[in-house]
Parts: structure tokens; sequence; C-alpha cells
């Protein structure tokens, strides 16, 4: 059991600090000894850049413009990554807590602590008592490696990945619509759309770099459909904004389809030849008429009809959504009712046809590829499968009886965590302190559990819990591969070691799987090896990498899966002839509208909603310790309605309280226009006391097991306090939880 304790000394010791500089300060006469081609830590778009290296030092970097996708540009996070690698809060030796307080440990001490304490409670309480949470951060060869060490390594058969929080709605849809888990098209597909849907994603904040192929297809004489419940940066450059209250994608989609069968836009030679399931389909949508639509969605009937006549119109289109529509507890409805409007018009499998989800986390794509989620194995294959089971246990040489079954979701774990059936934690990649929902109930969890190991390479919110950090690697320090939102596979090189006593993070899972007497399983002594081993594991599987190797990637400036053999050039457009269910076709889903999980009443009028903002990137671990991005938001706020603060009497600026049934939180009010005056926005990558997820719903989906971040039903309070100030027109200030070094 380990609870926080002198947390102010703790963020004395580790931070989050502010820091503007590369290690020594800004100097002008530097001589570069290296420069190292490489990709940013941070999304999907992953830019490529170049990283300039002093004397063994991290020191800045440069734009890299041969990477066809970002071509030089990089966007406010991308050019401050450099910073967090020589951070003076980097973790630079192990830390065991005693009495609770950190102190430093040898790594013989810290790792003989984590073997004899993973012992005892398998020991005493079977293999599965421990679990293994991991992250889409890592490198590919990374996320196989902890399948592997949760499986062959521990034995247990709980272990699942951070982006269980963000894309396995989209992942699901796919697998039932298709049979595969990808985008369908590269981005260079983007341009040659004469009408784009873009539905929960925001990408002039999120994605930036991406814009660069939205505004080319506009240049082109391109169409943009925008939907979302906030008039963001992106639904602003748009033609038509569909603010849609959250939770009713569905309604509205159906709504789009409707029009498109109503005017006999549908494609029929594409449905009976490459499709199934479409009458019932075709069914379903008959009642969502315009109006009936408008009446769920709050979306004026006319925008629905004029939406879906300029989709389905238009010669070539393609549909793009992120995590707006997918944090939902009908998040994979969501994603096959937009699916469903694909297929109907065949706009899929053709230069300027297509579909896609934009992959938040640098790795989101490669990350549920090989392995680390609750039912796969690597390759994207199942753990219920039996010839993927035996493939894989070739692969590996472990008895097939030692590969355990498949395990449960992350929320799902910490469920099993609080009812005593997984006693022990080994998280990697994440922070579970500010991305879980109902972060309260997190809390209590992690205080709950008899021991707690976190891998990181700064003291997050979550790594305040543990029983024993171990500093691991950040981007820089190593080398691999990811999988980029495109599904395009590009190398990260390594520029330079570590700082201190830090270790790689590959180097300590096999030292714990060594120490736990599986060490023959374990032979890895590079990235080079570990990703050589996977791409047998992935071999004949649907995520085929085999035919990948470092060098091909290098000289191709990345390959785009699947690519089986060597001289296969790779796949950078998906369903060109074939879809990747048993009989090739693609399966129509009939969808009908649910709604959130909970709907605003009369305690609760309000439905909350989360998200991104440019300058923080996920749970913040990174990016609120560099002072720029800080001090361009240096907080959350939520977005009110002018509308409804005037019924509040709330002011520009003033602190109010959010309530939801899970807990409650003081922002900054940001009265904007921007927002529908049923809805309330707040970014969500702070934690302690400014965590937007100590209000979240923990409900899941029922096939994603994805929680529902972006609705629920909430009320704000105004409150009457002279400590409390008011931000004023500059909306600067310093977090609670982000101090000055030595302040």
């Amino acid at each position: 059991m380990s609870k926080v304790e002198h947390l102010d000394n703790i963020i004395e010791r580790f931070g989050p600090h502010l820091h503007d500089a590369p290690d020594g300060g800004w100097q002008s006469d530097r001589v570069i000894d290296k420069v190292v081609p490489t990709h940013c830590p941070y999304c999907g778009v992953q830019c490529g850049m170049n990283l300039l290296v002093e004397k063994g030092k991290l020191v800045g970097f440069e734009p890299r413009y041969d990477f066809p996708v970002n071509e030089g540009r990089l966007c406010p996070k991308g050019v401050t990554a450099y910073l967090q690698t020589h951070h003076p809060d980097r973790l630079e030796y192990p830390l065991i807590k005693r009495n609770g307080v950190f102190e430093r440990a040898t790594w013989d001490e810290a790792l003989d602590l984590v073997v004899s304490k993973f012992k005892e409670i398998q020991a005493q309480h079977g293999k599965n008592a421990l679990g293994v949470y991991s992250g889409s951060s890592l490198t590919t060869e990374k996320t196989y490696l902890m399948g592997k060490f949760a499986r062959v390594g521990l034995g247990t058969k709980y272990i699942d990945y951070n982006g269980r929080l963000c894309m396995v709605s989209a992942g699901a849809g796919n697998y039932k619509a298709f049979g595969i888990d990808r985008a369908a098209n590269p981005w260079s597909d983007i341009p040659l759309a004469e009408v784009l849907i873009i539905a929960g994603a925001n990408c002039a904040e999120t994605f930036p770099v991406m814009n660069k192929f939205l505004w080319q297809q506009r240049d082109n004489g391109g169409v943009w459909i925008v939907i979302d419940p906030r008039e963001t940066p992106t639904a602003r450059q748009g033609d038509l904004h569909l603010q849609l209250k959250p939770g009713t994608d569905v309604a509205v989609a159906n709504g789009m389809l409707h029009v498109i069968v109503k005017e006999n836009l549908i494609d029929e030679e594409f449905i009976k030849s490459r499709t199934n399931d479409w009458e019932l389909t075709k069914a379903a949508v008959e009642k969502y008429t315009p109006q009936a639509a408008s009446e769920i969605s709050g979306v004026p009937a006319e925008k629905i009809v004029q939406a879906g006549l300029l989709y389905g119109r238009a010669k070539t289109g393609m549909i793009l959504h992120a995590r707006g529509i997918e944090h939902h507890t009908n998040g994979v409805d969501n994603v096959l009712s937009y699916i469903n409007i694909v297929l109907a018009t065949g706009k899929i499998g053709a230069p300027g046809k297509g579909y896609g989800t934009i992959t938040g986390q640098g790795n989101g794509q490669g990350g549920r590829e090989m392995g680390q989620k609750a039912d796969q194995l690597p390759g994207q294959r199942s753990m219920f499968n039996a010839d993927d089971r035996k493939y894989i246990c070739g692969v590996w040489d472990l008895p097939e009886e030692e590969l355990p079954e498949a395990g449960v979701s992350i929320v799902e774990m910490f469920g099993k965590m609080r009812t005593g059936e997984i006693r022990g934690l080994l998280s990697i990649c994440n922070n579970v302190m500010v991305s879980l929902p109902d972060t309260n109930a997190v809390r209590e969890t992690l205080e709950g559990l008899d021991f707690y190991v976190c891998i990181d390479f700064f003291m997050s919110e979550s790594a305040r819990y543990a029983d024993v950090v171990l500093p691991g690697s950040a981007w820089s320090e190593d080398e691999g591969v990811t999988a980029s939102a495109e599904g395009r596979v590009i190398k990260i090189n390594k520029a330079n070691e570590p700082p201190g006593e830090a270790k790689v993070d590959w180097w300590i899972i096999n030292e714990i799987a060594r120490r736990m007497g599986r060490g023959k399983y374990f032979p890895f002594n590079s990235p080079r090896e570990i990703f050589d081993e996977m791409r047998l594991a992935s071999k004949g599987g649907k995520a085929d990498y085999y035919g990948i190797t470092y060098e091909k990637i290098e000289a191709n400036n990345g390959i785009f899966w699947m690519c089986p053999t060597l001289d296969h050039p790779g796949t950078p457009r998906l369903f060109e002839e074939k879809f990747y269910l048993p009989d090739g076709k693609a399966k129509f889903h009939a969808v009908e509208y649910t709604g959130a999980n909970e709907k605003p009443d009369e305690e609760y009028p309000l439905i909350l909603t989360t998200g991104r903002v440019v300058y923080q990137y996920l749970s913040g671990n990174q990016t609120r310790r560099i002072g720029f991005l800080v001090q361009q938001c240096p907080e959350p706020y939520v977005e009110i309605h002018p509308e409804t603060a005037m019924k509040l009497k709330i002011n520009d600026g003033e602190r109010v309280k959010v309530r939801s049934r899970r807990g409650e939180g003081i922002f900054p009010a940001l009265v904007v226009r921007t927002i529908r005056p049923d809805t309330i926005f707040i970014p969500y990558h702070w934690g302690e006391q400014l965590a937007a997820n100590q209000l979240t719903n923990p409900a899941l989906d029922p096939t994603s097991k994805i929680p529902e971040f972006k609705a629920c039903a909430a009320r704000i309070e105004k409150i009457h306090s002279r400590e409390l100030r008011i931000l004023g027109k500059n909306r600067k200030g310093a977090s609670l939880s982000e101090v000055q070094r030595g302040k």
C-alpha cells in the first residue's frame, strides 16, 4: 500500500518545474558534433526532425525537409520536444519509497525488491495477481516486448495499454467493417478528395501539421464538412459545420445516409460486388429523416441535408475522425455509422476515396498491432484464435499451455485491483492519475495495491503512488520504429544516452524477466534484435512487418504495412482489391442511436466534454515542464456559452466550480460563443485538483471498452471567494502543480 505523502516535497524534488533552455543554456558558439534524423515523440503525424548533439548532449533541432509528411514544419510541441531530454526534472536513479519518502537506491536494490515482491504476490495469489499497463508512445519494439513480458515473463493474462483510452473504438469499428485496423489511405490522398468529412477531430490544434494536406485539398477546390460540438479552429475553417450535441453522431450520420439513399446517390455496383448486409442498414436509416436526426442532435435539418448532398454527389471524398466520436459508450457505433456512408457511396480503395482515424499518440497505430492489447497477439492476431496462439508460441518456443488466456481492458483491470484479484502493477508510458476517468476512484485503487512499480523518465502524478520508480529513457535515447496515423512505419534514431543512471526501457524489462527466471525468452541485446523477432512474429498476420527492415525504412522515408516480403514495396492504400473479412467483402452495420450513458437532468443540466489544446500533450507529464508551452496554456479552463454564463451570472475569467456525480473541480471560466449553450468543455492535460477526469464517466463501450470521456452530465456553480483570483484578459498564471525551480 502506497499513499502519496509529503506532496510538496515530491514536487520540490521532482517537479513539474518549468524549463526553457537546452543543457548549458543558450549559446551562439556551439560546435555540433552530430545531426541525427528522427521523428517527433508526440502525435501520430510523426513529423520528421533533425536533432543536434554537442558533446553527447541534445542541444537543439533543425527542420527536416526530406520527410514528405511535414516537409520541415513542426508545431509548438515539436519545436520544444528536445528540451525534455536534459530537463532538471529527469529521473536519474532508481527510487524506493520508505516511510512515505522516495529514497535513492541502486539498480540491484530496486530490481531485487521488485522481483521479490512479484514472486511473493504470485506465490500467494496466483500468476494473474500481477497486472501490466503499457503505452503507445513507446516504440513498436517495446510494445511487442511488453506483451511478451506480461504473458511469458510474468505469466499473467492481465495486460493492456493506454490506447484503450484513445483509438480502440476506431479499431473495433475497423475490424467489424473491414477485418483489419489501419487507416485506409496515405495522407497524400487527402488533396485528391472533393469533399472531406472531419468528425470529432480538431486537426488545427491537435494535429497542426496535418493541416498541410487539408489546405492542399482546399486549394484544389475541395470542401470541408466539420462535425463537432465546438466551433473549433478546424470548424471555423470549414465550409459547413454541424454543431451536434456530444454523443449524437449516430443520429447525424444516419440522417446523412438517409439523404444519400433518398437522392439515389449510392454506388449500387460497389455495394453489390464488395459489401454485405446493405439492406439491413438501408432499412435502419429509413426512420432517421433529417428532421428526426435534427431533433436528436440539435443540428438544423437543412444542414444535415446539405452535408448528405455534398458528400453523396462528390466523385471523390474521404471521412476522417478522431477521439470526438470515439470516446463514447456508443463509440464503436459512431465509427460504424460513418463507415456506412463510405461504403454506401463506394468512396474507398482508390485515390481520393477513403477513410481513416487520426491517431493521437505518436505510436498509436503501432501500439495496437504487436500484442500489448488485452486480447491481441503480435501482427494483429487474436488471443482467441487457436492457430494464432500456436504460431506465436512457436516463435517464442513457449509451450502452448503456458500462454495465458486474454485479459481485460485497463478500466476493468482497475476494477479487479479494487476487488483484490490483481494485487500488484507494473506500468510504463502512462499516467492514470490524469488519463483514466473518475480519478478519485483511481487514487483509491493505487493506494490499495500491495505493490506498484512505475517505469518513467519523469515523476508523473501516478508515479508518486509507486513503491518503486525505475528511471527509463526518453524518445531520443533509444532507437526503434513507430507506425504513424497513416500506417507508415518510420524509424526513431538514437541521439543521446539516458542521463545519470537511467536505463533504456527494454533493458529494464529484460532484466526483470531474467531475475524472474525467464531470461531464456528475453535474449535481446538491442532494439534491432527485438525488431527482428517481432517481424517474424507478425509474419502472415494482418499487420505483417516481415518484409520491413531498418535499412528499408531509412531508404524510403518509411514503409506502409502490410509488407510480407523483403522485395515488397509496402501497402500505402488498403482495400483497392479486397477487404480483410473472410469473404473479402466489407460489412455494413445497422446501428441505432442510443446516446450517452449519462444524460443531463435537473440536477446536472449540462453536458461536459473534454479534449486537447495545441500547447499540451496527453497527460502533460512532458509538456507541463516546458516553460514556453505552460506560458501559452498554464492551466485548464471551462468553456461556457454566453447564454449559460448569463443565466448563472458568471463573468469571463471568474473561477467556478464544475460538479459531476463523481467529483468536482475549480476552473476559470472562458466565456465563448464557439460552444453550444447546453455544453461545456475542459481540456484534460492536468492532474490532481486540476484534472478534468475527476468528473468524467467511467462507463464503457460494450465492444471497445473505451470510457465515455466526451459526454457526462455536469453543473456549474458560482463561487463567492476572494481567495480565488480572476484571470483577467491575459489568461496567464502558474498552475498549482507547476512551480519554478527553487521557488
